[in-house]
């Protein structure tokens, strides 16, 4: 449920990266670890990205993003917020949620690197077989 001062918080996860969001009502800013998004986000990609989800609810305007990202890169970071901003929008009005999860926005990416084996060159790499 909302927060105090009207704000709405959630957590969007990809891969390593979280990202920690905050919403409140306002004039569509949206600013990560201090920094505005276009400074922070440098590829048009990442910035169309995170905001894919305020705008299917044609919510650009209305809603001001503070988020801190984590971990990853700068790519999983843009995915962890628009994770993180489809689960604020959905606890700040749960009418929002159907045309959100549709869109697959409530569903974390799990998917991460395999970790290496021991005694072996990699994840699924094994060392070459020798008949004799």
């Amino acid at each position: 449920m909302p927060t105090t001062d009207s704000r709405t918080y959630a957590t969007g996860k990809r891969k390593t990266a979280i990202a920690r969001v905050w919403l409140k009502p306002g004039t569509g800013a949206i600013v990560v670890n201090g920094l505005p998004v276009d400074d922070y986000f440098e590829r048009e990609t990442s910035r169309m990205v995170l905001r894919q989800a305020l705008e299917l609810l044609e919510a650009q305007d209305q809603f001001d993003v503070w988020a801190t990202c984590t971990g990853g890169g700068k790519s999983a970071q843009a995915e962890a917020m628009r994770h993180g901003i489809a689960r604020a929008l959905t606890k700040s009005d749960p009418e929002k949620r159907s045309p959100i999860k549709r869109a697959g926005f409530l569903t974390r990416d799990a998917r991460k690197k395999e970790r290496k084996k021991y005694g072996q060159p990699g994840a699924r790499k094994r060392f070459q077989y020798s008949k004799r």
